[in-house]
């Protein structure tokens, strides 16, 4: 009779437990080298910082790729549907057609992030910037609140997309809600125009402006160790906006136009840095933080100045890699480990923490045996690609501190191959970066090693593996484009 009682308390226990609650946090164009918790010594993110020492920080997350100059397209879209790159859904709009691919008839729409938790019984709510990602999943959440917000104060900036969310916890608790949460809490910045708050423009050396500079602000961050004045060949997609028409920026990447994009960009992040702290004081304010998983990521990095370039369209770790951070409960505090991720496994690790299905529409792989300290990584390589300009574009791929990238663009003009070891060049250094006038600006003297590999005839066997293994990715992926080198079969 006893044990039966005791059966009985744990069942009833376990029913009344309550699931998880959900803060997934989302900015737009955020490398992960912006973060103290990445090595970042300059941009001051204190609420970030304290989140990352409360979870798990993960060094290897990845976006899979575009094959638009809009990456935040793509990878919003694989965010919200679990699917790699060239399996994406038609999301309703014409000129998004370009973006769908193999689908094979399945319903992947009722399948996304927002319709699976909306099943299983959670509130949603999204607060994001509007356009550039999957519109019609986005309208699932059961209350919405977007806005594109990339100004700086209170009504069209970061602190918009805050207070929606603080509104949001609030009302909540004066309603007693019981149900769970799914909070999508996405911003506008540090995309461009990286409109600053006076005061952290003053912080950081940096001014608001729509034309490039010319006098260095002394204040200003410091060149990063991998800019250069130009990318060494053309990056293959003519007349991008990220690289002609970046207000501020335009075409120049001289010291002063680079030093004050810096510190525009880290005057918007610690004004997110400001939301996320006030969003997290909340729950615990209302007595939810312990029971919330909380993600921190972005859509894809970006270059800002970094190997010459100011945008996202490249597969340089600067703007491939994303800044992943994960608390919550049984997440070890002050953990780090690889992961090896993309961003389309958001959806199956959100489901296996909450005890929800995994839909068979996702493609990505729960990253919860990660989290929870029982592996390193759950793949050994990683893939990216990019084609949003001329066809095939670029691709890489890596495994372990190996990594290659292909350039095959305009039309053939340019065919370049890039090999490095990430554990002796993690930068990504190239024999530019060696030049007299490079290492005066950034004060950084490379290694003789911290170059492409690719044509240096000891790493010609490494060379041929990392080829071999590109293809094998290309095809298991179904990607439907082959290089100049590459035979054109399965």
């Amino acid at each position: 009779m006893k044990l039966y009682l005791l059966l009985f308390v744990l069942l009833g226990a376990l029913v009344s437990a309550k699931r998880p609650n959900i803060l997934f946090i989302l900015t737009d164009d955020q490398a992960p080298h912006t973060l103290s918790s990445y090595g970042n010594s300059v941009c001051q993110t204190p609420n970030i910082d304290k989140l990352a020492a409360s979870g798990m920080v993960l060094d290897r997350a990845y976006h899979m790729g575009s094959m638009s100059g809009a990456v935040c397209s793509p990878s919003r879209t694989m965010i919200m549907s679990g699917r790699t790159l060239w399996h994406l859904p038609s999301r309703g709009k014409k000129h998004l057609n370009k973006e769908k691919g193999k689908v094979s008839g399945v319903d992947i729409l009722n399948n996304t992030i927002p319709a699976v938790f909306n099943r299983a019984g959670y509130e949603t709510f999204r607060t994001c910037k509007n356009g550039n990602s999957y519109s019609l999943a986005n309208a699932l959440f059961q209350i919405v609140k977007d806005k594109s917000c990339r100004n700086a104060d209170e009504d069209s900036g970061s602190q918009w997309h805050g207070r929606q969310v603080l509104n949001y916890l609030e009302e909540r608790s004066v309603r007693k809600e019981e149900k769970p949460f799914m909070i999508y809490f996405g911003f506008s910045h540090p995309h461009d125009a990286r409109t600053g708050r006076d005061d952290l423009l003053a912080k950081y050396g940096a001014r608001n402006v729509k034309e490039p500079l010319t006098e260095v602000n002394p204040d200003a961050p410091k060149l990063p160790i991998s800019w250069l004045p130009k990318h060494p060949f053309h990056h293959g997609h003519p007349k991008l906006r990220d690289e002609v028409s970046v207000p501020g920026v335009k075409t120049s990447r001289n010291e002063a136009t680079v030093r004050n994009e810096l510190g525009r960009e880290y005057a918007c992040i610690e004004n997110i840095d400001d939301q996320v702290g006030l969003v997290i004081r909340k729950l615990k304010e209302i007595g939810e933080f312990e029971n919330t998983f909380i993600f921190y990521t972005s859509d894809h990095g970006i270059a800002v100045g970094r190997h010459g370039l100011m945008g996202k369209q490249n597969l340089y770790e600067h703007s491939w890699r994303v800044p992943l951070i994960v608390s919550g409960p049984g997440i070890k505090p002050m953990s780090r480990t690889l992961g090896n991720s993309y961003l389309l496994d958001v959806l199956p690790t959100l489901c296996e923490l909450t005890g929800i299905a995994i839909p068979e529409t996702a493609q990505g792989k729960s990253l919860k045996p990660v989290l929870m300290g029982e592996k390193n990584s759950i793949r050994n390589v990683v893939y990216g690609a990019y084609c949003g300009g001329t066809k095939p574009g670029m691709r890489s791929v890596r495994k372990g501190d190996w990594k290659l990238i292909k350039y095959d663009t305009l039309d053939g003009q340019v065919r370049e191959t890039q090999l490095f070891n990430l554990k002796d060049n993690p930068n990504e250094l190239l024999i530019e970066h060696h030049a007299h006038e490079v290492i005066k600006k950034t004060g950084n003297q490379p290694h003789k090693h911290q170059i492409n590999l690719a044509k240096q005839s000891r790493y010609s066997q490494k060379l041929a593996e990392m080829e071999a293994l590109l293809l094998s990715e290309m095809k298991r992926l179904g990607d439907p484009y082959r290089f100049w080198d590459q035979p054109n079969e399965g």
